[in-house]
């Protein structure tokens, strides 16, 4: 195997938040990864256009990582004309670090619906999927991604670390009920968000007057 994993977190990040944040740093933290690469969505597929043009984003983004070495933020899906799909994302990152294991971060929530994703089970030959969860949260029992995670569950580590993808591994996170919906919907009322992300996001979307209701 060639290099330490290194993970990957999609999404729109608008605003990017704690609960992304704290995420991405116990995964990394915790899994030994190398780094986690934000990865944010142009024109993401499965869900409504952002509120923040793509490179209001990518400035808030650079601003919450900024005194965080292992999390770094990776433009390629803003370059990148059209949706903005995961398989197309892995198989360049794929292309570029050979045989070095990658780790996708997901959400219980958007690992069900993995199974509606362009090409899932190519993803799953692309990288390793790392689920993120509550502590006691329950994990699909039924369905394809259910199976998926009976006949692909790792355990620990060091099972990433042993093949370049392929694994599912559920790891639990420290729960943080945040959403980027809810800061939204406090800018559009004029109500403050703070202590929900950084302060030097905070500060970019009011030079900025984001999410301001029209």
């Amino acid at each position: 195997m060639n290099g330490t994993p290194i993970g990957i977190y999609g999404g729109t990040f608008d605003p990017i938040h704690f609960g992304h944040l704290r995420t991405a740093v116990e995964v990394q933290e915790g899994l030994q990864l190398n780094e986690v690469r934000f990865v944010p969505a142009r024109i993401p597929p499965h869900r409504a256009d952002p509120g923040a043009s793509p490179e209001d984003r990518l400035r808030m983004l650079a601003a919450a990582v900024a005194d965080t070495p292992r999390l770094v933020v990776d433009e390629r899906e803003l370059r990148r004309p059209g949706p903005s799909f995961t398989v197309d994302t892995l198989r360049t990152l794929r292309a570029e670090v050979g045989s070095r294991p990658l780790c996708l971060v997901l959400g219980t929530d958007a690992f069900l619906g993995l199974p509606t994703w362009r090409e899932p089970e190519t993803i799953l030959t692309l990288a390793h999927i790392i689920v993120v969860h509550r502590p006691g949260a329950q994990l699909p029992t039924a369905g394809l991604a259910a199976r998926w995670l009976r006949e692909h569950q790792g355990h620990g580590r060091d099972a990433l670390a042993e093949q370049p993808a392929g694994v599912i591994l559920p790891y639990p996170v420290t729960a943080l009920d945040i959403s980027a919906t809810a800061i939204r919907r406090l800018l559009a009322t004029g109500q403050s968000p703070r202590f929900l992300l950084p302060h030097a996001v905070l500060t970019i979307i009011q030079e900025r007057g984001l999410y301001r209701k029209e």
